[in-house]
């Protein structure tokens, strides 16, 4: 195997991974703190209130779009502003470590770099669009 072969799995890896941990934060937001007490927690911050519910929609499509490998590349950009916001937002004046009270802006921070390599690296392996692209070129 040479390094061209592995990048595809670490598309699919990092891809995975990524769309994982949004589906648990969408989910977190839907299900525990709900949808209107995630709003009241955004106008808290200044935001308004329907920005939460784009959140959550943003977080639960997003993560199965990037689970499923369906425009990996696109979905990646359009999330880094989720991650930007909650890094600047939410934990900025919290400190550098996410064990801080209130969780600190490097997890974020580096979740939204993972967006960019990912972005770079597309869908990678097991992605639908590769799924199709070989369905095609066999018929």
């Amino acid at each position: 195997m040479n390094d061209s072969d592995l990048s595809a799995y670490a598309g699919f890896t990092l891809r995975v991974a990524n769309g994982i941990l949004f589906l648990a934060h969408g989910l977190l937001k839907l299900l525990v703190f709900t949808p209107a007490g995630t709003a009241g927690f955004f106008e808290s911050l200044g935001l308004p209130g329907f920005v939460a519910y784009l959140t959550i929609a943003a977080e639960l499509g997003g993560g199965l779009a990037l689970i499923a490998g369906v425009g990996s590349r696109f979905v990646a950009l359009a999330l880094l502003p989720v991650l930007l916001g909650a890094a600047w937002l939410v934990h900025a004046g919290n400190g550098w470590l996410f064990s801080n009270e209130g969780g600190g802006w490097e997890f974020p921070l580096y979740w939204a770099v993972t967006l960019v390599v990912l972005a770079l690296l597309g869908d990678g392996a097991f992605s639908l669009r590769s799924f199709r692209a070989r369905r095609m070129a066999a018929a």
